[in-house]
Formats: C-alpha cells, structure tokens, sequence
C-alpha cells in the first residue's frame, strides 16, 4: 500500500498531486505541469504576456491548441465563416503557429473541442497534471489526471515555465452505490448530486466520484460527471482508472506504445484511493434514488427529476436561495410547483464539451432513429470532434439524425456557449446536453434546460420536456 512520507495513506489526489509538487512556501505548492492545452478564446493574452516579460514557451511538445469556441459550425465553415470572431481567431492561430506549437484548426481532421480532443488523442493519461484556460478542463479527470482550468496570467506561467503556484485543495470523496436505472447516465448523476449538495458542494475541494455506480459507468460518461464538477464548485474531479480507461487510451495517437504501454497501466493500476485513506468531506448518494434530470432555473443546482415538479418559494433553503429563485423564475418564466414535463422547447442541442462524443450520439440517435423533430423545433447536432463526426457518419447516425430532421453540423463549441453565429434566440427555450444553463448563457434572452443526450433528442420528438422512459 502507498503511503506518504509520515506512512499515512493517501488518496487518489494525493498520489498524483505530491509527486509533481517542486518545492512549498507556506500553504503554497509549486506544481509541475505536464500537459497544457490552448483554445482560441483565452490563450491570447497569455501570448502578449510572454511577450511583454520577454519569456518564450518551455516546452512546444507538452502543448495542443485547437479552434472551437468562437467559430461556425455549419458545412464548410472556414475561420473567415463568422467574421465578428476572425480576427481573434486569425490572432491565435498565428500565435501558436509562430511559437511552434501543434495546431487542430479548422479543417484538419483532429480539430474537436479541446476536452473531447485532449483525451481523444492520449494528450492526457493518468497520473498527469493538466491545464487550460478554461473551466471544463476538468473532464479529463475520469482518465485519472489531476486537469483543471486556469486564467491567463497562469497560462503565461505555465506556458514560460511548465510549473504554477498553488494552495492544496482539500480532497473530497463522493459515492454512489447501488444498481442505476438504464434510463440514468453520467449527466443524470452529476445534475442530481449538485442539486442535492449546491454548487458550492465541492468548493475548495479535488472531488473523487467512487462507488458502484461510477464503476459500472462507461468511460465517455465518466468524462461527462468529471465536466461539470466546476458546476459543483470543484475545479477538479477525477475517477481512479481502470480497465475502461485503459483500453481507451490503447492505440490513441500520443499514449505508450507496445511494451512502454504495458508499463505505463502496471503503473496506473496503483492510482487509485488507498482503502483507510481519509477524505476532507465525504458525500454519498444511493443510485437507486437518481432518475433522468432536467434543469428548471439558471443554475445547475436547479435540477429536478423530469417526472417531478418545480419547486415553490417556500422550499427555498434560505433567503439567498429564494432570492436567486425569484429572479430564475422570471427569467425562465415558468410557475413554481407545476410539472416539468410538458414544458414546450424551440430548440434541442446535442453538443458540447459535456455530452458530444460518439456514445452521446449512439444515445441520442437511439431515441430518434424513425420518428421525426416536432415541426416547432429546430434541432441540431454539433460532434466534438471531427473524429467523432467521421465516426459517426461511418456508423450512418448523421443520415438517422438528417431523417428525423436534425441540422448535422461541424465540430466546435457552438450553442453551449454561443460565441460563434448560433443562438437559441431571445425568449425562446433549448433542450440541451451543455453545461450552464445561466442567464443569457446560450444567447441573449435564450432560455436553456440542461438534460442528457437522450432526453434532448426525446424533447426535439416530442416538441416539449418528456420523459425519455416514456417513449416507447
């Protein structure tokens, strides 16, 4: 059993964690790096930093940028497609390009969504530490890395020095035993554990989902749990790995190869929580009591189960809580305690950091395969990447999701985030696989409920919120 220098046991966190810490002052580490990933949106003030400090970047190879956020996704779509957002992404390309550092941009067949393409590629394997200015960065978790985001000051140091400055977080375990319902998925679950715990559940905290449940869970929908741990105030989330883990990571382009690999899992068989390890804070949830969840308000921890109905004022925990509810339902404009189900939608989108990959789209194509989109919807289907897109034509699921009516698009950020052309439209309502459902989040005035892939594609049938255990 692994133990720390005083013998004591650790945790999962730990044994990635202190191995790469270089030296401490105070309650600070001084944390090596071994992956950073860029994206268009946030790196290029890290560039003028580096610039202005006369700092180069370390290590080229360490690094993957990709375009995806602030570009189009319909066909043929160039960098030139969206010209609000050219130039910046004109600015990026030319950065990293200049620095040396390999590109996914757009129209080469690994450009993705940089937490789909990170793993995709074996750019993130167990034991790593990993990081990118952005906040979902923490998916990457469910491989057994420490990944987490980060603002552009601390890009520009990771990028001149490979290393960040930073407190310990406190390590917290949460727990879901039991058998799940075929109908729950790995959205279902992190929806239900922040709407049970807050937002602020997991704050200040490396969270690690253990349990059962999270075993019997395939790996694309571990990555989905891992990408909203930020949604539950972790920067962090991370699952011990497996053999799930290790078979995907087999082949990809950037993992061991033949008998380096072979050494690599001997050792990654050894990250996982020692058994009396002791945790900070210990959240547990049975998996029998977690049903397909939607949101209702502007938050993620405004999630209910599709079959239940929105809270009153009166169940507010508090005066914060009923103020912050206040302000959702107008916003939402929906009537405490009435059911959720039967909530019209315009618009349904499968997509985004959290649930786009080709186990999301074998989901959704699943609900939809012979029936058609309710006339009163646009629906739309944005891969995470251009191998998911590849993939998924070879599997026929664009001609399923063309038939049924659904716009088949190019891999990129698209409607999560909206800042590329698409929008949900002010006043209107999205069913959608992203991962905030905040105010203005999906566009002005846009309106978003955050559901799995199979209850997006359900909404889309149906034309309003359903339960997907009720399509036959």
């Amino acid at each position: 059993m692994a133990t720390d220098l005083a013998g004591r046991p650790q945790t999962l966190f730990e044994k990635i964690w202190r191995p790469h810490v270089a030296t401490r002052r105070g309650t600070r580490n001084l944390l090596t790096i071994d992956r950073i990933f860029l994206h268009d949106m946030t790196s290029i003030p890290a560039f003028e930093q580096l610039r202005e400090r006369n700092l180069s970047v370390a290590e080229t190879a360490r690094t993957l940028a990709v375009i995806d956020h602030a570009v189009a996704t319909a066909p043929g779509r160039t960098e030139e497609t969206y010209p609000v957002m050219a130039p910046m992404v004109r600015s990026f390309r030319r950065e990293v390009t200049e620095c040396g550092i390999p590109l996914f941009g757009l129209g080469d067949p690994q450009q993705g969504i940089v937490h789909v393409v990170a793993a995709e590629q074996g750019a993130i394997l167990p034991g790593m530490t990993a990081v990118c200015g952005d906040s979902h960065t923490c998916t990457n978790g469910a491989l057994g890395a420490i990944a987490f985001g980060i603002g552009s000051t601390e890009i520009a140091h990771s990028l001149a020095y490979q290393a960040l400055w930073l407190p310990q977080p406190k390590a917290l375990r949460v727990t879901i035993d039991g058998v799940l319902d075929p109908s729950v998925n790995g959205k279902d679950i992190a929806l239900a554990i922040i709407s049970r715990f807050s937002t602020d559940g997991g704050t200040g905290c490396a969270v690690e989902y253990a349990g059962t449940a999270i075993r019997s869970l395939p790996l694309e929908e571990r990555m989905t749990l891992c990408n909203l741990s930020i949604e539950f105030g972790s920067r962090i989330g991370l699952i011990a790995p497996d053999e799930a883990v290790f078979t995907y990571l087999n082949g990809r382009p950037q993992a061991p190869k033949d008998s380096a690999f072979d050494a690599a899992v001997a050792s990654w068989r050894r990250l996982a929580s020692d058994d009396d390890a002791i945790f900070d804070k210990e959240y547990s949830l049975p998996a029998s009591t977690i049903a397909p969840m939607v949101t209702w308000g502007t938050s993620p921890e405004d999630a209910i189960a599709v079959d239940g109905t929105i809270p009153r004022l009166s169940d507010a925990r508090d005066q914060a809580q009923r103020s912050r509810w206040e302000r959702a339902f107008s916003y939402v404009n929906l009537r405490p305690g009435e059911p959720i189900a039967g909530t019209p939608v315009d618009v349904a989108f499968i997509g985004s950091c959290t649930n786009s990959r080709l186990s999301d789209l074998r989901a959704a194509a699943r609900v939809v395969d012979g029936r058609k989109v309710a006339g009163s919807v646009r629906a739309l289907v944005v891969p995470g990447s251009s191998d998911v897109k590849r993939r998924a034509e070879a599997e026929g699921l664009d001609r399923i999701f063309r038939d049924a009516g659904f716009e088949w698009h190019e891999s990129a950020c698209s409607l999560c985030v909206s800042l590329g052309p698409d929008n949900v439209g002010r006043g209107k309502r999205c069913a959608s696989t992203s991962n905030r459902n905040f105010e203005n989040r999906q566009g002005p005035g846009a309106i978003t409920h955050l559901m799995s892939p199979a209850m997006v594609a359900t909404a889309a049938i149906t034309g309003e919120i359903t339960d997907v255990r009720t399509l036959a």
